[in-house]
């Protein structure tokens, strides 16, 4: 069973906006406390559901949702796997921390309770390679044996066929490894 929820939803509805920056308007009021708890949530209908086998639990998410990827790792000791597809490791320079969002993937690397994939791209102008080498170095103080992939030719949204920095090779490659990763920490 595989559920896509829709985090955003009660700050607005992102399917109908076609500007990007408009989109990240409304994501950018989303908490993270709240997301956690949606994630909660949609565990616990997979459950009740009957359809879904949350003894095999895994996790992927895309830019935003890759970061929150990190976070829901750290967040459920029930999680068996996560794969994070380009997304931020560190606050935004001059960013601070605040109550949507008091943590970065950084911050909660240490208390990793799932082994999370990082897929990352190379030539991405919003996740520099400094921020990608902070966090393998934060990575070596969890129990999870996480690891980083970086795509020497990728940049950010490599996955997404519909942007134009889609890369087929790096993408199909992602992919593979997601299903190896999930098979390997028991997720499927």
């Amino acid at each position: 069973m595989a559920i896509a929820p829709s985090l955003y939803a009660r700050q607005g509805d992102t399917t109908q906006i076609e500007e990007m920056s408009k989109v990240m308007e409304v994501v950018s009021k989303v908490p993270d406390a709240q997301v956690m708890t949606d994630l909660d949530a949609t565990v616990a209908y997979a459950k009740a559901s009957g359809k879904g086998n949350t003894k095999k639990l895994g996790i992927t998410g895309f830019c935003w949702g890759g970061r929150i990827v990190w976070l829901y790792a750290a967040h459920n000791p029930a999680l068996d796997a996560g794969v994070a597809w380009y997304g931020r490791l560190v606050a935004r320079p001059g960013q601070p921390p605040n109550p949507l969002t008091p943590k970065q993937p950084v911050d909660v690397a240490a208390d990793l309770k799932a082994p999370v994939l990082g897929l990352y791209g190379a030539k991405d102008r919003g996740i520099p390679l400094e921020s990608i080498e902070q966090m393998r170095e934060a990575l070596k103080k969890s129990k999870t044996k996480s690891e980083i992939i970086v795509y020497p030719d990728a940049k950010h949204g490599f996955h997404a066929d519909y942007r134009g920095d889609y890369k087929k090779d790096d993408a199909d490659d992602g992919w593979k490894k997601l299903n190896e990763w999930f098979k390997k920490h028991g997720a499927v």
